[in-house]
């Protein structure tokens, strides 16, 4: 190959490495340099500004509800608060004011006499030497179903109008301290009411008009337990003991006492049944756990808050309450009929009321 003349090659080198002029700044605009520029390079900017504006807005707005809000509260909180503190100390509305207010209220507002409050009810006191309070007698122990509000049970002195339930029944367990007892009291096994005896059949009376509140098996509700019976329902359902029961027929007296007839062969009344005095119940039996035919009287009130302790063997095996409600001698209440003499030999009684 020839060699490139050197000529040629100088004045080309001269072209290939000079410097290129820079643009001019009085260049002539192209056709388009006047084009308005696009729409999101113009809205950067103008977000920018929305967004500040926005927040000094709300910031204003918030600074504006604080200043109401501490100038109008005020006024507006303090007749809650006074009716809150009305209504703290449980004064109940004046009934009476209610009753007698008149149809339209005066045009002159400072007029009306401001309602005279309400005595509050007198509580009991309460603590460990408060008295026990009683309640009233419930429409069960009233055969009209008047209500009669009683503190406590009336003194047996004051009870009228018993008869025995066995015209001639002779006593074969007495009411008191006996080694027979299912009762405790002061520390002695305790026979609860009397047990009277003729023969197996003899007809039972009721010993006092009354309202009859429980018969058959399923009479506990009504005998006066303080505490759970649910353990004791659980074991006879659980055993199939019910039947093992006795029968009883418990009567409301009318005067804040209960009567509890039991161990009859059978019953001839029926829950809710209102009785005379003497008139008849049911058969003289040896239903439940008895040596012999007999009945079972009991007497007690449920206004009574004295107790009698159960024999604690009965309340381990039978899942009884711990206690009862105190009974009273029914001697204090029967009619003396030339003292019935009490049996000496072996007593005809009842043994726990379930096995």
């Amino acid at each position: 190959m020839q060699p490139f003349p050197d000529a040629l090659a100088e004045p080309l080198a001269r072209w290939y490495t000079s410097p290129v002029p820079a643009p001019s700044s009085s260049r002539t605009p192209g056709p388009l340099a006047n084009l308005p520029r696009p729409l999101d390079e113009r809205e950067r900017g103008r977000g920018r500004g929305r967004r500040v504006v926005s927040i000094l807005g709300l910031a204003a707005l918030v600074g504006l509800t604080v200043v109401l809000a501490h100038a109008v509260l005020p006024a507006m909180v303090s007749p809650v608060g006074e009716v809150a503190g009305a209504v703290a100390t449980a004064e109940p509305a004046p009934v009476a004011a209610v009753a007698t207010a008149a149809p339209s209220a005066p045009s002159d507002r400072s007029a009306v006499p401001s309602p005279t409050p309400s005595i509050r009810p007198t509580l009991p006191p309460t603590g460990p030497s408060a008295p026990p309070v009683a309640p009233a007698i419930t429409a069960l122990d009233r055969p009209d179903g008047y209500r009669a509000p009683v503190a406590t049970p009336p003194l047996p002195e004051a009870l009228t109008g018993y008869r025995w339930p066995l015209a001639h029944g002779r006593i074969t367990l007495p009411f008191g301290p006996t080694a027979w007892g299912t009762r405790v009291v002061d520390g002695e096994l305790f026979h609860d009411g009397i047990d009277i005896a003729t023969f197996c059949g003899d007809r039972v009376v009721a010993a006092h008009a009354g309202k009859v509140l429980a018969v058959g098996r399923h009479f506990d509700d009504a005998m006066g337990w303080v505490g759970d019976l649910g353990p004791y329902y659980r074991r006879l359902d659980a055993r199939h003991l019910w039947y093992e029961l006795p029968i009883v027929v418990i009567v409301a007296d009318g005067n804040g006492y209960r009567s509890i007839y039991a161990h009859f062969s059978d019953v001839a009344v029926h829950r809710g049944q209102t009785v005379k005095a003497g008139q008849f119940l049911g058969h003289e039996g040896r239903t439940g756990r008895a040596t012999g035919c007999h009945v079972h009287y009991g007497l007690f009130s449920p206004l009574q808050r004295a107790t009698f302790k159960v024999d604690p063997g009965v309340v381990k095996r039978m899942k009884v309450p711990r206690l009862q409600t105190a009974r009273i001698d029914p001697l204090l209440v029967l009619p003396d009929r030339n003292a019935p003499p009490v049996s000496s030999a072996s007593p005809v009684t009842d043994q726990p009321l379930s096995p």
